[in-house]
């Protein structure tokens, strides 16, 4: 035992020498191991330090008080509640017929306050505040904020908090969005006052919210009045209280306070939550045990987690095995003396092995101290990005250790196999330099072929036959290690080619075939890399193909929908100058929906005495599948009976929309241009008073369409809740068919606002249609957004610029990946090769190859490790892909059957199709290696150094 401890202290102090000597060489394989390292670390510190404890969100959504109490709206209804406050419901059951339904009226919370305790209203809403460039809809929170109750809430930034009703704070995010700063005058769209900016503050989990603080009662109240009173509407305000009890909210204060009618979230409660036998929510009769999000992730994903990061291990592995094998190749003189003074083969192991614990120990160091630093120096940066603060550095020492184990582990298993192969080679011959006479193993070779076969025999099972996702990954990673197990005999095979090469090519394969300890673990490194690129990368580029055929446009190419929320007509001239000016508008087109009512009504508002309509569709026209009731379709329709009605005109779907009446839009013969209807029928009949119809179903017999004017909007409000048709004066009007089989674009009929007021309807402005000249840019899109929000109002704008691929990024990333990894792999390759060929370049030289000779031979040697890995590394990448896609069309094939079987079927069966990315494939086939030969060619010192004598 003492004799193997101190061999192996002999061995790390030869490694930590060498490690020291060859800085370079050292440096690449810590760089390796320790950028993964330290990528975990700090993703794992950044994960632990962001997900807050419940004390910390408690602090946060409490401040210092006892609980949180809020009105649920059951009008004092008792409440049951789970302890998080999360869950809650009425105590009453509400009847089968709606008799007994709980109302929806408020409460007075005050009331459950219990005796002796302190508390704080917060209250918030939202209002149109004016910034430097329009108006922003921000939310407004009335809370006295420098109460000590209220402490841990908001967390102040500069200046202070609210002290009168004339004073406001506001967010740092508003500040910057606003353009405002503290000393600025803020107001408020209809009313008439002016609040000073006294203070910034921030929430700490939720720093983009654009938010301001006032002291209760001193915004919200005022601005509603003067709204109402200028008949506009505005959001009812929710308002909660925090209270402070100087023992805590227990639980039993809690269901006291939910016989009450109201809800409370309670520190002490979810701290030191009661016995599920204490809670009488989970002993009610329809308890369903919630709503439980179960575990994050999936067994498929956990195992393809599992699958990406063992076959990262194996990559760095196969690299730094490269460098590792260059250390030992370097070091054959050092430890062949060590075999000629007695040491053995363990001894020659323990050596190259100790080489790999030292840098994985260094890597494993310091990846973890960097990981750790940067997450600590961008820590802001990070905070923002997440949008919330962290609750603190939350360190989690085993599983930093576990990180840093796995770094070990690498440093080991990458040295093992150079350690293997150094052991091997006798004194002589590593004391003389001779290689002496290499016999190929043939046990490895024929190993990896069988577990090629037996790796794509899964993968084809899990496809085509059990169609199990989990199948197909696991053969696909047996087919690959058995293609990095073959990888020596397949570069013997290469070699075959080099007779009809040039000198130097056929020079660099010669060498590669000789040399396939060193060559084979680059050629594997770079057959893992791109089999991973290329078979993400043909499954990405078949789902996009699959999703470009399933795209359904929802307006015609290059055309901008715009549209308003209903009250915002008096706005709509700026919002519309604010598109047509930034975009490059052809065709404009007005358009507004019908309004029943007075000239106020925009939409269905009873309390404005505002009616609403709707159209007629003859029973006759009516989709069978619709006129169901309650009865399910199976009932009443075979499947083939349900197959049949599928394809009736009456039941046909909008690729969209679905079925049946969607919008009827207020428009003249501009909006049949934009929507691509060329008919001048169409155009004349609006002229002449007819109602354009996109919606076949809806003309009746006559060649009309009714529609129902409901002018008594409490009865139209019964009857809509009831399920019942609308009732009320029925206007009709002569129809026009659109011909053939137009794209609606979820619009059914058009009429002129002329016919509209002659049948008694109003018409209420509600956007715009328009075509573009071209598609419009980025910026001119941006200088829309900033037009639109300078308007302060809140306007939905779609433009449709057809399919937008949202793989093109990440088909790129992984090109490049693959190429880094591929020219970083042959790099290395390389490196060992000039270390090895240098006595042949010697002899090159003594017989007049010129000096450009060593630059040639030096990139091909680059070039010829590039392209055995990426040709490999293509073949073994097809095989995941084609296998996980073919998987994808069994699953949707057999749910489309299952469909068509029991008469729910509609449309064709579906696409699933198999696209290789030729534009990926030929970088990584002609550009990726032809780029690291030239790389390695201009880095290669074309003129010989002079070495020192060997010694024999």
């Amino acid at each position: 035992m003492s004799t193997l401890l101190h061999s192996w202290r002999a061995a790390i102090r030869i490694a930590r020498r060498d490690a020291w000597r060859f800085k370079g060489r050292s440096f690449l394989v810590l760089t390796m191991i320790a950028v993964p390292v330290m990528g975990v670390s700090a993703m794992d510190l950044t994960i632990r330090s962001a997900s807050l404890t419940s004390a910390q969100e408690l602090d946060r959504d409490l401040g210092a008080a006892a609980a949180r109490i809020t009105d649920p709206r059951y009008a004092g209804e008792p409440v049951l509640q789970t302890p998080d406050a999360e869950d809650y419901r009425p105590e009453k059951e509400d009847s089968e017929d709606g008799s007994n339904a709980v109302p929806d009226a408020p409460t007075d919370p005050k009331k459950s306050v219990p005796a002796g305790a302190t508390f704080l209203t917060d209250t918030s809403g939202s209002a149109r505040l004016r910034t430097t460039e329009g108006l922003l809809n921000t939310e407004i929170r009335e809370l006295k904020a420098g109460d000590p109750l209220a402490r841990g809430i908001m967390t102040l930034k500069s200046g202070r908090f609210p002290a009168r009703a004339g004073e406001a704070a506001a967010t740092t995010h508003f500040l910057e969005t606003s353009g405002l700063k503290v000393g600025s005058k803020l107001t408020a769209r209809g009313l008439n006052a002016d609040y000073r900016i006294v203070g910034s503050y921030e929430l700490p989990s939720e720093l983009n919210t654009d938010q301001v603080n006032v002291l209760p009662g001193a915004l919200l109240s005022p601005l509603d009045e003067a709204l109402r009173a200028a008949g506009l509407g505005s959001d009812t305000p929710r308002t909660t209280l925090l209270v402070g009890t100087p023992g805590g909210f227990t639980w039993n204060m809690v269901k006291e306070a939910n016989a009450r009618g109201v809800v409370v979230l309670s520190r002490a409660v979810v701290l030191n939550p009661p016995a599920d036998a204490d809670v009488p929510l989970y002993q009610h009769k329809n308890w369903n045990g919630g709503w439980d999000p179960g575990s994050s992730t999936t067994a498929s994903e956990q195992a393809i987690l599992i699958t990406i990061v063992g076959l990262a291990v194996l990559e760095i592995c196969l690299l730094a095995g490269a460098a590792f094998a260059v250390g030992a190749r370097r070091s054959r003189r050092q430890l062949g003396l060590v075999g000629a003074n007695g040491g053995n083969r363990s001894h020659i192991r323990a050596i190259v092995l100790s080489g790999g614990l030292v840098i994985g120990i260094a890597s494993a160091v310091t990846g973890t101290v960097i990981g750790i630093a940067l997450t600590a120096a961008l820590r802001p940066v990070l905070e923002d990005y997440l949008g919330q603060r962290f609750g603190g550095l939350s360190f989690r020492p085993l599983e930093l250790l576990g990180i840093a184990l796995v770094a070990v582990i690498t440093g080991l298993l990458a040295a093992l196999v150079p350690a293997i192969t150094a052991s091997r080679e006798s004194v002589l011959a590593s004391l003389t330099g001779r290689r002496g006479i290499r016999r190929s193993n043939r046990v490895l070779p024929s190993l990896g072929l069988a577990a090629v076969l037996l790796g794509a025999a899964i993968a084809l099972y899990g496809a085509l036959l059990s169609r199990t996702t989990l199948l197909v990954m696991g053969g696909s990673v047996i087919a690959e290690l058995g293609f990095i197990a073959m990888t020596p005999a397949l570069v013997g095979l290469f070699g075959k080619i080099g007779t009809w090469l040039p000198l130097s090519p056929r020079l660099a394969l010669r060498d590669a075939v000789r040399n396939r300890g060193r060559t084979a673990p680059a050629v594997a490194a770079v057959l893992a890399a791109v089999a991973g690129t290329v078979a993400v990368s043909t499954y990405t580029a078949s789902l996009d193909a699959q999703n470009r055929a399933e795209y359904v446009p929802k307006l015609p190419d290059g055309a901008v929908q715009l549209s308003v929320w209903e009250g915002a007509g008096r706005e709509l001239p700026a919002i519309r100058n604010a598109v047509e000016k930034t975009l490059p508008v052809d065709v404009r087109a007005p358009v507004s929906s019908l309004a029943v009512g007075g000239p106020s009504c925009t939409g269905f508002d009873i309390a404005k005495g505002c009616g609403t309509y709707a159209v007629i569709v003859p029973k006759a026209n009516k989709c069978p599948l619709d006129e169901l009731g309650d009865k399910d379709v199976s009932e009443v329709f075979s499947a083939a009976e349900q197959r049949r009605l599928g394809k009736d005109w009456r039941c046909e779907n909008d690729p969209f929309y679905g079925r049946g009446i969607n919008q009827v839009l207020v428009g003249d013969a501009e909006l049949l241009k934009v929507l691509g209807i060329d008919d001048p029928g169409a155009t004349k009949a609006l002229a002449d008073g007819k109602i354009v119809s996109l919606y076949k179903p809806a003309i009746d017999a006559e060649g009309e369409i009714g529609i129902t004017l409901a002018a008594d909007a409490q009865k139209a409000e019964k009857e809509i809740a009831s399920g019942k048709e609308l009732t009320g004066e029925i206007k009709k009007f002569t129809a026009y068919e659109v011909p053939g089989d137009p794209r609606t674009y979820g619009i059914s009929l058009v009429l002129t606002s002329a016919t509209a007021e002659a049948a008694g309807f109003g018409a209420a402005p509600t956007g715009a249609y328009y075509t573009t000249s071209r598609l419009p840019s980025s910026d001119q899109k941006q200088r829309m957004d900033s037009e639109l929000a300078k308007t302060g109002n809140d306007a939905w704008v779609q433009i449709e610029d057809g399919y937008s691929s949202r793989y093109g990024i990440v088909l790129l990333a992984l090109t490049v990946f693959a190429g880094l990894v591929t020219i970083g792999a042959a790099g290395i390759a390389t490196g060992l090769a000039q270390a090895d060929a240098e006595a042949d370049l010697k002899t090159l030289s003594s017989v007049g190859a010129p000096p450009r000779v060593r630059r040639t031979l030096s990139g091909f040697q680059c070039g010829v490790v590039a392209v055995m890995g990426v040709v490999l590394g293509s073949a073994a990448g097809m095989l995941p892909a084609v296998g996980l896609r073919l998987t994808e069309r069994r699953e949707l094939l057999d749910e489309y059957q299952q469909s068509w079987d029991a008469g729910w079927a509609e449309g064709s069966a579906p696409y699933v199709p198999i696209v290789i990315p030729w534009e990926t494939m030929g970088a990584l086939l002609i550009a990726v290696p032809l780029g690291a030969a030239v790389l390695a060619a201009l880095v290669t010192r074309s003129h010989r150094t002079l070495g020192r004598r060997s010694v024999t």
